[in-house]
């Protein structure tokens, strides 16, 4: 499914760029582009586009009524109606399996599960129209007049699926009249191909090499094997939805949009904390907005709000209580950080800062991976040594030999390596039909090469694609 999805995305994508291109004006552009958002949704979810426009239309109405009431009793009657519907639908289909499970397990009963499938990109575009109707009752944003820019905001199939989430007052000016330059297409291209590159090139390659070493009867591995499994992971998680967020974001500009960023090399920082100001900004901000500060942010019970967004945070990854748990692992990293570590962490040289960072999300993800708990504490203990195989010099130096190339490959693109090349070069002063023309050469050579990889590779998931 995911893998004809891209297939499909990259089929599709030149009709819709030309028909955009030739509308001769925004609201016949921003038609073309609902038509081809919705037309992207179906083909995967055939039955659940109405749902994506039943909730648009919620939202539409109430945000609409409590931005009409804003600040008063009235106002947020109909914000509470938002929030009941949304999270209602959200908690059904998402969550309603897990809940019944939960209690069978408890209870010792056998109540049936919904059989109902998760709507692709529900937990994305519910945040993004409940945040609407807040920031419309708030007095933030302006209520949108027109159903149709309403429904291009909640449905623009760049970022439906995986993100970034979009809030409305980051592309509010942009549904009504935005304007697309020669450069926004020239760094639309560039930053998509960078994002497919990310997906195809490396995330891919990472995944199966996770899939490898992880998957399969873990008593028959050494621990080094597993160590390198739980790496391989951590570098396609990243380069998976930061590719994807990439994506979208290039797309957007395409379309004259300019989406807000969503990862700034979250593997160099120097804290648990800087970590996550860094990894998936627009998830981090939501919860902070939305959650943390209403709860009382750092100004009361601060420790009660960090446990409780970060259970939010956890079970907003999957219905499942490995999430729970990995979100609670945070919050307890975070707290010791606020409490005493971040400024333990100043004495230590910096490499070490970001070592230690890196090794605790690493860890992290461990929870991530392992959906079965039973599962999560085998790999531990494999981990750890009080299982599996013994392991000798040997196994470590083929993993070495191996893939140390690759790895190396990972960490160069993981860190600001662009920024530091474009900075080389712009000391050099080029002439600009050289920079252009190289940049068009290397986005040409990556094309070819992930088409190639698309074609030739099946292995091609999306890890964020069904939250």
């Amino acid at each position: 499914m995911v893998f004809s999805s891209l297939v499909f995305l990259l089929r599709f994508l030149p009709i819709t760029i030309l028909l955009y291109m030739i509308a001769p004006n925004i609201k016949i552009k921003n038609i073309v582009l609902i038509v081809a958002s919705l037309f992207f949704y179906a083909w995967g979810e055939p039955v659940w586009v109405i749902l994506l426009i039943y909730s648009s239309l919620i939202d539409y109405v109430c945000g609409g009524l409590a931005g009409k009431h804003k600040n008063t009793k009235k106002g947020r009657i109909f914000m509470a109606v938002s929030l009941v519907l949304n999270l209602g639908l959200l908690a059904f289909f998402k969550y309603g399996d897990f809940f019944i499970d939960t209690v069978n397990s408890l209870l010792n009963v056998r109540i049936p599960n919904t059989g109902v499938s998760l709507p692709i990109g529900i937990s994305f575009y519910t945040m993004q129209t409940i945040s609407y109707t807040i920031d419309a009752y708030r007095g933030k944003v302006k209520v949108q007049k027109s159903f149709m820019n309403f429904l291009l905001f909640v449905s623009m199939f760049p970022q439906l699926v995986a993100g970034p989430i979009v809030r409305y007052e980051d592309i509010e000016i942009e549904l009504a009249d935005r304007k697309t330059t020669w450069q926004d297409i020239y760094e639309g291209i560039l930053r998509f191909v960078r994002g497919l590159a990310k997906k195809v090139l490396i995330a891919n390659y990472a995944g199966s090499l996770a899939v490898t070493y992880l998957d399969g009867n873990l008593s028959n591995q050494s621990a080094p094997y597993l160590w390198f499994g739980l790496l391989c992971f951590t570098f396609q998680i990243y380069f998976d939805f930061s590719g994807y967020s990439d994506m979208a974001i290039g797309l957007g500009r395409l379309f004259g949009f300019h989406f807000p960023e969503n990862f700034n090399h979250p593997y160099i920082s120097q804290s648990v904390t800087e970590f996550w100001r860094r990894w998936h900004m627009t998830l981090g901000s939501f919860f902070r907005d939305y959650v943390y500060i209403p709860l009382g942010g750092n100004r009361r019970y601060q420790y009660r709000n960090i446990l409780i967004v970060w259970m939010l945070t956890g079970l907003w990854h999957g219905a499942s209580w490995n999430f729970v748990l990995w979100g609670l692992y945070f919050a307890v990293i975070l707290v010791m950080e606020k409490t005493f570590l971040l400024k333990a962490l100043q004495e230590v040289p910096k490499a070490l800062r970001i070592a230690y960072s890196f090794f605790i999300v690493m860890f992290g993800f461990n929870f991530f991976y392992f959906v079965d708990f039973s599962r999560n504490l085998e790999a531990l203990r494999v981990m750890f040594g009080f299982g599996g195989l013994a392991f000798t010099f040997s196994d470590i130096l083929q993993l070495v030999i191996n893939y140390m190339p690759f790895v190396a490959i990972c960490v160069i693109c993981a860190i600001p390596t662009k920024d530091f090349i474009v900075k080389q070069i712009s000391k050099r002063n080029p002439p600009s039909w050289l920079t252009t023309a190289g940049a068009a050469v290397f986005v040409g050579a990556l094309l070819i090469l992930c088409m190639a990889g698309i074609v030739s590779n099946s292995y091609n998931p999306f890890i964020y694609f069904r939250f």
